[in-house]
């Protein structure tokens, strides 16, 4: 299928059918490449912290390195999140189960706390009530670095994170103890190295880059694929998006409309099967004129 095919005369329904036919084509492969990748992003961040604390790797280039694994260290965690690796009940649910778990380390997020608010993300996308991810939204990619700063400052007594707001919601109250446990690590882990004068080792090698990463990650997940202007139903909740770092450095996201539609494509085969849809997704009233 490409961009010529005749959808002169279909119906929703027709149209919904050719959709998931494309769509067969592409779920239940295993990804191999996020497997490595989310397993070898942690050795290499972990590698970095031996070599440049033992000063065999200069700490500038310590820094770069591993500003670049904390913003990569998400996305095999999410395709473990969506049980890409192996369903409930399978062989290999270990496996998904070990990447989800290990591969978003450097971003001091537990897991479950991660699969159990994307869940929500995806059931009630750009709901204002319901999005744990909803106070990502700004009309502007500058209003989005400016709210992101501000959310990182003291907040006003009472005010909530919405992932926990979330998870109070659905009734995961349990989970806030693992990310309090996770963020006194972590930063019991920052202390211990300052009060032993390796306070600028710490802030470059995992302070600082997990505030870029951190960012990096919420432009272009959440803010780029779902901002300005989209809605809450099955073809305007997303859009695709031409990001000027190309696909590759954008975590993939320029064809997130895919995703959301069919979540368990491995993230690898969502422009091909963007490609493939785009024609039947844009007579559906999908979002796809910018790629």
């Amino acid at each position: 299928m490409d961009g010529t095919m005749d959808l002169t005369g279909k119906t929703e329904l027709e149209l919904r059918a050719m959709e998931r036919e494309i769509a067969k084509q592409h779920l239940d492969k295993f990804p191999y490449l996020s497997l490595a990748w989310g397993l070898g992003n942690l050795v290499c961040w972990l590698s970095v912290w031996v070599l440049c604390l033992n000063g065999i790797l200069p700490l500038w280039a310590g820094f770069i390195i591993a500003t670049i694994n904390i913003a990569a260290s998400y996305l095999p965690s999410h395709e473990a999140q969506h049980s890409i690796f192996a369903m409930p009940g399978k062989s290999k649910r270990w496996l998904n189960e070990l990447v989800g778990h290990l591969s978003p380390i450097p971003l001091v997020m537990p897991f479950s706390v991660l699969r159990a608010t994307h869940m929500e993300h995806h059931k009630h996308a750009n709901d204002p009530e319901l999005d744990p991810d909803y106070d990502h939204h700004y009309d502007t990619a500058l209003g989005f670095f400016w709210g992101s700063l501000q959310w990182r400052q003291p907040q006003p007594f009472g005010r909530e994170h919405p992932y926990a707001r979330c998870l109070k919601r659905i009734g995961r109250e349990d989970l806030l103890l693992q990310s309090l446990a996770y963020r006194l690590v972590y930063l019991g882990i920052l202390c211990a190295m300052a009060l032993n004068g390796l306070a600028i080792e710490a802030a470059l090698l995992w302070w600082l880059p997990w505030q870029i990463g951190i960012t990096y990650i919420q432009f272009y997940l959440s803010w780029a694929p779902h901002n300005p202007g989209c809605g809450t139903e099955r073809y305007s909740d997303t859009q695709s998006f031409k990001s000027r770092l190309g696909n590759i450095w954008s975590s993939g996201m320029q064809y997130h409309v895919i995703h959301h539609l069919y979540p368990r494509i491995p993230l690898v085969r969502t422009p091909e099967a963007y490609r493939q849809m785009k024609p039947i997704l844009k007579a559906q009233g999908a979002r796809v004129d910018a790629i």
